[in-house]
């Protein structure tokens, strides 16, 4: 495992949108554990493969809840209700935050590091995180959707 560094808005790569990943070999596998090392180092709650100049539809996330590290291959949201404006910030946009509205709950669907199809289902932070790194998979950062700004 490595912690790979992270890109900062600017970089053209962040706003790429990225590939489905096609077939999860060893090096999807390296590179969720070396994500998911990045974001817990960085004290982040997600990570998309695009923060480490990787154009893949891979994800990390930990909202320190009692499902520990999520990992999210090509993930798609499915369902999203109701409605939430909270403060978000990004390891890619240090410094900055914003409120953003995003939905109250969100059902993902992706694979899994065995390639098994999974359903994560979100409310609260999950949610945000959720909408929040899947953005990152279409070029979108939250700077893009702040309605906001509460420190810049």
């Amino acid at each position: 495992m490595a912690i790979r560094k992270i890109r900062k808005d600017g970089d053209e790569v962040l706003r790429k949108k990225s590939k489905k990943v096609e077939v999860i070999n060893d090096k999807i596998i390296s590179l969720l554990k070396d994500m998911a090392e990045t974001m817990y180092e960085s004290d982040g709650v997600g990570l998309a493969a695009p923060q480490v100049g990787i154009l893949k539809r891979v994800v990390v996330i930990d909202v320190n809840d009692d499902r520990g590290l999520i990992e999210l291959i090509n993930p798609e949201i499915i369902f999203s209700e109701g409605e939430q404006n909270e403060s978000e910030g990004c390891l890619s946009v240090p410094g900055v935050y914003g409120q953003v509205k995003r939905p109250a709950r969100v059902i993902v669907e992706a694979l899994n590091s065995k390639g098994e199809k999974i359903t994560v289902e979100g409310s609260k932070l999950l949610a945000v995180a959720l909408c929040h790194e899947i953005d990152h998979l279409d070029g979108m950062l939250f700077t893009d959707k702040v309605i906001n700004y509460t420190h810049k």
